[in-house]
């Protein structure tokens, strides 16, 4: 046996290490460790048990990835890249099995046909027997017809795995299938082939189904959709069972090619969003066409054809060959809580939850209020919940029958509740106050985002009341936990100023914040004595979150300066960390779009105001330097006729004295003496009676 531990461990190649499946697959199997007996040390073990057989050797995890961040690579030995393929296959002929899921990128169809091709060519160069499994998906099995049609709920099995007819756009898929099993046949003891048909994978944080999480978590308000009639039945599995279902094939390497991987559930559609709705969201859920669908960004094609998916399977094989210790054999949705969980703390939006306590008129709600918009938190207090619990009509104090509800019951509530504050600090021997914040504070956006919790508990007894279950006897420890663990405050922040400042603070209070807050002078201080003395006595509320282990923040109140409040709001979210969630809901973010949408209508419609502004002002100019350029060529030509007329005076006064009587007696000469050549008798007779010769 010792032999058999000192064994090197399994090389073991998965592609894509750092998508969906193949990150979970890659986990799982590093975590298998050189194991013991299971009937001795590991009986007692918590969490996934393996079979003694399958725990006498951990694998040596290596594989491609692409450019995700490293935490997105889970205890990858070595990382490859499948650009290269002469490389890679030399990786490949190192190690003992060969993984390849193809149950999420499209692209891998075609690596995963290259992959089992290249290593059986290469059989005569192993120096050992080598595995190959393909994880694939029951979208090959889409569009198989009943094995009886008298009996429409007659399960698929892997017993008839050549009966499969697959979806159109998964033909791929079923064509590496064949290969994979054809493959495999020619030397089953050198080089083995499994596929396995995984349902569609649900758990740690979500890859299919994250839609509806996701909506669920945020839309608190909104109801789910669920695409198309929603009775169509889908086959499905824990990512970590189906790690445990290849872990198995890797250990007992069965006989057979094919293996369905699919849990005991027959779960609708319908039925799984209805649960995902009420775990984290409102629990209503409305039918939609599943062309809608088409128009969400969120899911790709492959996701959108899986949704649609109709099959009632039996994962027979599985069952009688291997002892998997599942973690969720019943299905999504009987185990909604525990993948609810997983969800959580997987995507990191774990809910953040905080109490801020202080002396009246220190300040609490505006700190309440500032956490709440940053991290995007309910804010809790104490009245808003009561007069929000009393006027649903179903609530009723102390009667059964939701009928015979007094009409006064909130009033009197209401009523009851400002008189216990000023009497008994708060509860009182009314618990149905605390009653009601309990159920406010269990409330999916509490459990969900967080609360922050104003001013409340005032007292020791609230705190009890509040965060413990006094009603199991011995086994309150254990519901103190349970409650801890659910509305128990992470943070409390304990506000303090002292008694002066506060009341000058009070003085300063606009005369309506001073009614709206009850703090009239005698009111106020008898507050504020209250307060002091409950801080005074032995128990109080602050040791009672301190015994709990609540991280406790002390802040005292100095000024009411903007860059003082700024600093104190700054030291709040530094003790309070990063905001864990999603970010925007999504009310915020089509409320944005809508915004973003009128902006961007405003600023066209100011562009084209803008451009028509500017053609008339082009136009306007243009017309105004042709007017220009016509009057100034109008004056010119009237100043050069002005000239000419100037000019052709002196010229005609000239004309008309010295040269046309002259002229004129020459040319009445000429016609009466008709010369042969009237031109030179013309000038000679100018000659002769030239004026200036006599």
């Amino acid at each position: 046996m010792a032999e058999r531990h000192n064994r090197p461990p399994k090389r073991v190649f998965i592609n894509n290490v750092d998508s969906y499946a193949s990150k979970y697959i890659a986990k799982f199997l590093s975590e298998c460790v050189v194991g013991a007996d299971p009937e001795g040390e590991n009986k007692e073990e918590k969490g996934r048990k393996i079979s003694y057989r399958s725990r006498q050797k951990s694998f040596y995890v290596v594989g491609t990835v692409s450019d995700s961040p490293e935490e997105d690579r889970p205890h990858l030995r070595e990382e490859y890249s499948s650009a290269n393929r002469e490389v890679l296959l030399s990786k490949l002929m190192d190690c003992d099995v060969v993984i390849f899921n193809i149950t999420q990128h499209a692209e891998q169809v075609e690596e995963a046909f290259w992959a089992v091709k290249a290593l059986h060519d290469k059989m005569k160069n192993f120096s050992g027997p080598k595995k190959f499994i393909l994880v694939s998906t029951v979208m090959t099995w889409a569009c198989s017809k009943p094995i009886d049609p008298e009996d429409l709920e007659l399960p698929f099995t892997d017993e008839v795995f050549w009966r499969r007819l697959a979806h159109p756009n998964f033909q791929h898929h079923y064509n590496v299938e064949r290969r994979v099993v054809k493959m495999g046949k020619t030397d089953r003891k050198l080089f083995s082939t499994y596929v396995v048909a995984s349902g569609l994978q649900y758990g740690m944080g979500e890859q299919i189904f994250h839609f509806f999480f996701k909506m669920s978590w945020l839309g608190q308000k909104q109801r789910i959709p669920v695409f198309g009639e929603g009775n169509n039945i889908m086959p499905t599995i824990h990512v970590n069972d189906l790690a445990s279902v290849i872990q198995n094939v890797i250990e007992h390497q069965p006989k057979l090619y094919y293996l369905l991987a699919v849990d005991q559930s027959n779960n609708t559609m319908e039925e799984i969003v209805t649960a995902v709705a009420s775990a984290l969201g409102p629990g209503k859920i409305q039918k939609k066409p599943f062309e809608e669908a088409l128009l969400t960004q969120d899911l790709s094609v492959m996701e959108l054809d899986s949704l649609q998916v109709n099959l009632r399977m039996e994962a027979v094989h599985i069952q009688e060959l291997f002892s998997v210790n599942w973690c969720c054999a019943s299905g999504l949705v009987k185990n909604m809580e525990q993948v609810v969980e997983e969800f959580r703390q997987t995507r990191g939006i774990l809910p953040l939850r905080v109490c801020v306590l202080g002396p009246p008129a220190v300040g609490k709600s505006s700190v309440c209020k500032q956490i709440c918009e940053h991290y995007k938190l309910p804010h809790i207090r104490l009245k808003e919940t009561v007069s929000e619990t009393t006027a649903q009509p179903e609530y009723a104090v102390g009667n059964s029958d939701p009928e015979a509800e007094d009409e006064d019951t909130a009033s009197k509530l209401l009523y009851s509740l400002e008189d216990s504050m000023e009497q008994n600090g708060g509860l009182g021997e009314d618990h149905q106050l605390v009653k009601m914040l309990k159920h406010k504070l269990t409330s999916n956006p509490c459990k969900n985002q967080g609360f922050v919790l104003d001013g409340f508990p005032t007292t020791i007894e609230q705190a009890k009341e509040l965060f413990s279950d006094e009603d199991h006897g011995s086994d309150a420890e254990t519901s103190l936990s349970s409650s801890h663990g659910k509305i128990t405050p992470e943070f409390v922040l304990v506000l303090d100023a002292s008694d002066s400042f506060l009341q000058d603070r009070v003085m300063n209070l606009p005369e309506r914040l001073v009614r709206e807050q009850n703090y009239e002078q005698n009111h106020f201080l008898q507050q504020l004595n209250q307060y002091r003395e409950g801080n005074m006595a032995e128990e109080t509320v602050i040791n009672f979150f301190d015994e709990l282990d609540v991280s406790l923040l002390y802040l005292d109140v100095t000024s009411s300066s903007e860059p003082d409040s700024l600093q104190l709001i700054e030291k709040i979210f530094d003790t309070l960390g990063p905001p864990r969630n999603y970010g925007r809901t999504i009310q915020e973010v089509e409320e944005e779009e809508r915004r973003d949408a009128e902006e961007r209508m405003r600023r066209e419609d100011q562009e084209r105001a803008e451009e028509e502004r500017r053609e008339e002002e082009e136009a306007r100019q243009r017309n105004a330097r042709w007017e220009e350029w016509t009057k100034r060529l109008e004056e010119s030509r009237q100043q050069e006729e002005e000239l000419l007329e100037l000019e052709s005076v002196s010229m005609r006064t000239y004309l008309m004295e010295q040269v046309i009587p002259t002229l004129n007696q020459g040319l009445l000469e000429c016609c009466t003496t008709q010369p042969h050549d009237p031109v030179d008798f013309l000038a000679e007779f100018l000659l002769k009676n030239n004026p200036s010769n006599s």
